[in-house]
């Protein structure tokens, strides 16, 4: 249970700090070697590769790959009206929320008749993937889908695997939010296979090729996006989740232990890692995770994830120190409690979301925080941001200059076109200006 790691009377490097803090033990190298074959096969065979994989991986036969529109707004007709309520409120959060991170569109005026006007165009097709095995996901699939309506994308096709218990169809609740966001192209497809089809497109089945592919998955559906990026743009290979909290021994341990748990109970690799400059703070933290672990209702996976490599206390001297362990591990979420949270956010760097003070836990943030909870993980927080609307925009800039603006830089284009030696570039310029008496 939450081992130790003491960093007091340390300092580290960052080399070092890498190398010290807690990570699941994950090889995505390895598990592409094992689905490439996967992908191949639906590359090549497409509806019968997909079959085949739904009999060896979900125990599912005979059932249509593709879910009739008229299903999945039937399936509303099994929601519970407060799970309905619920996401029909977190589907109205995020939407504001998203529609805020579409940048307007804006024009630089150099001079008269020259401008440049930087546009973000949204993709034209995308891929959703929402898992199906431990947990049912319908706010992974609002988090992607909406986001993407947000950003203005006309075409959205989302793949689930086949629920043997379900008829071939993805999990109910799944269809419930695809239902309320609207989305009629859904597939009972899953893991690697899902991906290969996002990218190479079914045509048996009417699923034709996206353009990106997001959404959460397990170490196979991450390495099934490695092993197709470049033929499709992707969100991240999102690994299993974690959680770094940082915390004095002004803040409660009973919030603190009741956050690691709630992302302790997503898996057995998930990651709960809890960063103080108390000791006595840190037992009585650790004292209660073990009673709310033992008591939850996923109580062994919870219980196996706190007890895992990935998960530590790591004691260090003071908060800077904790913000510094912090920004080496570039949590997926992090949460600050401490008796001054706005001075550590501001030694902060490298975080998917960062949730303030003890009111503010990781979980409202998974639900109706507004915000979205498709995060980077395993330290690409420190180079790479969460899943938004601009995950399905493209920065494009048009240039336009009239015939005095180009002239006017016929000279220095000459003359960088001189110095690299591409004397074209600059005649392409000087064409348009033949001198009198040349």
């Amino acid at each position: 249970m939450l081992r130790t790691i003491d960093l007091r009377g340390k300092d580290p490097g960052r080399s070092e700090l890498l190398r010290l803090v807690p990570r699941a033990a994950v090889d995505t190298a390895a598990a592409v070697e094992r689905v490439k074959p996967l992908v191949d096969a639906v590359r090549e065979r497409g509806e019968a590769a997909l079959r085949e994989q739904a009999r060896d991986f979900d125990g599912v036969e005979g059932h249509a790959l593709r879910v009739p529109a008229e299903e999945i707004a039937d399936s509303l007709r099994s929601c519970p009206p407060e799970v309905r309520a619920a996401l029909e409120r977190l589907i109205e959060r995020l939407r504001e929320a998203s529609a805020a991170q579409v940048p307007a569109e804006r024009t630089t005026r150099f001079a008269d008749g020259a401008t440049i006007v930087q546009r973000w165009q949204p993709v034209s097709r995308v891929g959703l993937y929402a898992p199906g095995g431990k947990a049912a996901y319908p706010s992974s699939v609002l988090m992607n889908a909406v986001s993407a309506q947000a950003a203005g994308v006309p075409a959205l096709a989302l793949a689930s695997p086949a629920q043997r218990d379900g008829g071939g169809r993805p999990h109910e609740a799944v269809l419930w939010a695809a239902a309320l966001a609207g989305l009629e192209e859904v597939y009972a497809i899953g893991g690697a296979g899902a991906i290969a089809a996002f990218a190479f497109g079914v045509p048996s089945i009417g699923l034709e090729p996206v353009d990106v592919v997001t959404g959460p998955g397990n170490v196979f559906v991450a390495a099934a996006k490695r092993a197709v990026t470049g033929l499709v743009g992707i969100d991240s290979e999102a690994g299993t989740t974690e959680i770094l909290i940082i915390a004095d021994d002004s803040a409660d341990p009973d919030f603190v232990a009741a956050d690691l748990v709630s992302q302790a109970e997503h898996d057995e690799a998930a990651a709960s890692v809890l960063v103080t400059d108390s000791a006595e703070f840190a037992d009585r933290v650790r004292s209660r995770v073990e009673q709310r672990a033992s008591g939850t209702r996923h109580s062994a996976r919870a219980l196996e994830a706190l007890g895992g490599p990935q998960s530590a206390v790591i004691l260090v001297d003071d908060l800077p120190a904790a913000a510094r362990v912090s920004d080496a591990y570039g949590p997926e979420h992090l949460e600050i409690q401490t008796r001054d949270d706005e001075g550590v956010l501001g030694l902060i760097s490298n975080a998917g979301a960062i949730f303030m003070g003890g009111y503010s836990p990781v979980s409202l943030g998974d639900y109706l925080a507004g915000s979205n909870h498709v995060l980077p993980t395993g330290g690409t927080a420190r180079f790479a941001a969460g899943l938004g609307a601009h995950t399905f925009l493209r920065p494009q800039q048009i240039v336009r200059y009239d015939r005095e603006a180009l002239e006017a830089l016929e000279a220095p284009q000459l003359a960088v076109a001189g110095a690299e030696g591409l004397p074209a570039h600059g005649e392409a310029v000087s064409a348009r200006f033949p001198r009198r008496g040349a």
